[in-house]
């Protein structure tokens, strides 16, 4: 199965080690455009939104992504715990779930909804919840 991994890039570390995972599973999986650059250190996440904005122009991240979101047959969101929210689901994640949800894809979710003001919408599209065990995809 082809499965594109979704997730705050904060969680980078933890996004290349479940796409090595996956590919061990017998999976191909497709990670975001900035895991690379990221790695390179050629790429740091901005800080203000002049800076997000250049560097979206410049790389088209989310296009980029939306695309390996249609080429894949399912999703894993990536979401351990950040700023002291266990489940962590950020904007972009929650816009890259609304495309595959959107597209028909099957929805991975690697930890449970977090408790956010869009849990609702999270819940709607129906994920399956793997409790940090992707033997089970």
């Amino acid at each position: 199965m082809t499965i594109a991994i979704c997730g705050s890039l904060m969680f980078h570390k933890e996004m290349r080690d479940i796409e090595k995972a996956l590919v061990s599973l017998g999976h191909n999986a497709l990670v975001p455009k900035s895991l690379p650059l990221i790695e390179s250190g050629a790429f740091k996440k901005p800080e203000t939104v002049k800076e997000r904005l250049e560097a979206e122009t410049k790389h088209d991240f989310i296009r980029e992504h939306f695309r390996k979101i249609e080429a894949s047959d399912a999703v894993l969101v990536v979401n351990p715990v950040h700023k002291g929210i266990p489940g962590y689901i950020g904007g972009n994640t929650f816009l890259e779930m609304g495309v595959a949800f959107y597209l028909g894809k099957k929805l991975y979710i690697l930890y449970p909804l977090p408790k956010m003001s869009y849990e609702l919408e999270l819940a709607s599209m129906r994920p399956t919840i793997l409790n940090g065990d992707i033997t089970s995809l």
